[in-house]
C-alpha cells in the first residue's frame, strides 16, 4: 500500500530562531503588527511503500531520526494519510 508521511520540523522552543526574527522584523517594516513571534520551519511529504500505516510510521520515524530533524536543534511531528 502507499501511504503519505507528512512532516512538520520545527526549532525547538528553548533556541532562537534567526530567521523567524528576521520575517517578524519585515511584517513590522511592511506596517503588519499585532504578531508575537514567528517561527520558521520545514514541511515535508513523503511517498512511502509500506504494508501497512504502523510501518509507514516506523519508515518516517527513522528517516526524521537519520536525516531529516536535527535532534539537537528541532523537534518533529508525522501524519500518516
Amino acid at each position: 500500500m502507499n501511504f503519505i508521511a507528512e512532516i512538520k520540523i520545527m526549532p525547538l522552543k528553548e533556541l532562537l530562531d534567526p530567521q523567524g526574527k528576521a520575517v517578524m522584523g519585515g511584517l513590522s517594516n511592511l506596517g503588519i503588527k499585532n504578531i508575537d513571534d514567528v517561527r520558521i520551519g520545514k514541511h515535508i511529504q513523503l511517498n512511502i511503500e509500506a504494508a501497512n500505516k504502523e510501518e509507514a510510521k516506523k519508515i518516517a520515524e527513522e528517516a526524521s531520526q537519520k536525516l531529516l530533524a536535527n535532534p539537537v536543534m528541532e523537534e518533529y511531528m508525522i501524519l500518516i494519510s
